[in-house]
């Protein structure tokens, strides 16, 4: 059997799988599937500052190899996943936990990373200034370097814990903006977030989605998260993980021949709730197929 192991930032994975924010709610839902501490970690639920309660309905739209969501960071606020949703994590997860965070200003960011960098359960930050789906917040941060810099900044001043930022597709130079976050103290660069997308219902002439544009995820972007970790971890020195379309082991070979020191799992969850442990389950064979005997052997590994 291959060797699975990885690490990130100084903290060591089992496996480099990792299912994404906002597809994996806290954990505790998927525990009652299967066992999740087989899990190299994940990332919960995007958390702000405030609770949200997200964007009007219908917030999901399927399209050919993907879909488009608009759900808006829909979350009980950082005080409330501290009080109520950790605990219960605590009960079924029993490795670090990576926390999601995003904020409508550079105080909102500092702010909660700040609270949930004191919690003896998470093990990463991954800020996120790439959601597509909210007014004033987000992406409008993760599209312009020195934005994007200036939360990284903010974080790193509050935090003790590795800060990992996720940028978003949605640009026309995604190096620039993570080399900004690098060169601002960013321990590790997470990408690609979702593109923008739209449907139209073709009877009623209306955008499907109530927010009329949302996140397109799912297989169909797989080639151009590919490219953007490719692009992004030649220009870097910090850790990259890698995500977009994943949804099989030779999927996560490919991210890590890529560049991508680990692979988050996105909407292959929302199709399938045992997506992640199916792709664990698969991924000594795949490696023995490919002749790779460690996958720490092959990140930037390709030719």
């Amino acid at each position: 059997m291959g060797k699975l192991s990885v690490n990130l930032c100084g903290i060591p994975l089992d496996n480099p799988v990792i299912p994404a924010s906002g597809t994996f709610g806290f954990g505790y839902e998927y525990a009652e599937l299967y066992d999740i501490n087989c899990l190299g970690t994940f990332s919960f639920k995007g958390t702000t500052r405030e609770a949200r309660f997200g964007n009007p309905t219908p917030r999901i739209a399927e399209c050919t190899a993907g879909l488009i969501n608009a759900v808006g960071l829909q979350n009980p606020g950082v005080e409330q996943v501290i009080a109520r949703e950790l605990p219960k994590l605590k009960d079924c997860f029993h490795k670090p936990v990576m926390a999601n965070v995003s904020g409508f200003s550079v105080e909102d960011y500092a702010y909660t990373c700040r609270l949930l960098d004191q919690q003896a359960q998470v093990g990463w930050l991954e800020v996120n200034v790439s959601c597509p789906n909210v007014h004033g917040g987000g992406m409008s941060f993760g599209t312009d370097p020195k934005a994007a810099a200036e939360v990284t900044a903010a974080v790193k001043q509050v935090t003790t814990k590795p800060v990992i930022v996720k940028l978003s597709p949605n640009v026309t130079d995604i190096v620039s903006i993570a080399k900004a976050c690098e060169d601002a103290g960013a321990d590790g660069i997470s990408l690609i977030n979702t593109m923008l997308g739209m449907r139209i219902d073709l009877r009623s002439r209306k955008p499907i989605i109530a927010n009329t544009m949302g996140g397109f995820s799912g297989p169909a972007i797989f080639p151009v998260a590919v490219r953007m970790v490719y692009q992004v971890a030649k220009a870097v020195k910090v850790p990259v993980i890698g995500m977009g379309g994943v949804s099989s082991a030779e999927d996560v070979l490919e991210m890590m021949l890529a560049g991508a020191t680990a692979v988050e799992v996105g909407a292959a969850n929302l199709v399938n709730p045992y997506a992640c442990r199916d792709i664990i389950r698969d991924l000594p064979e795949t490696m023995e197929r490919y002749g790779i005997e460690n996958l720490c052997d092959i990140i930037g590994g390709v030719k």
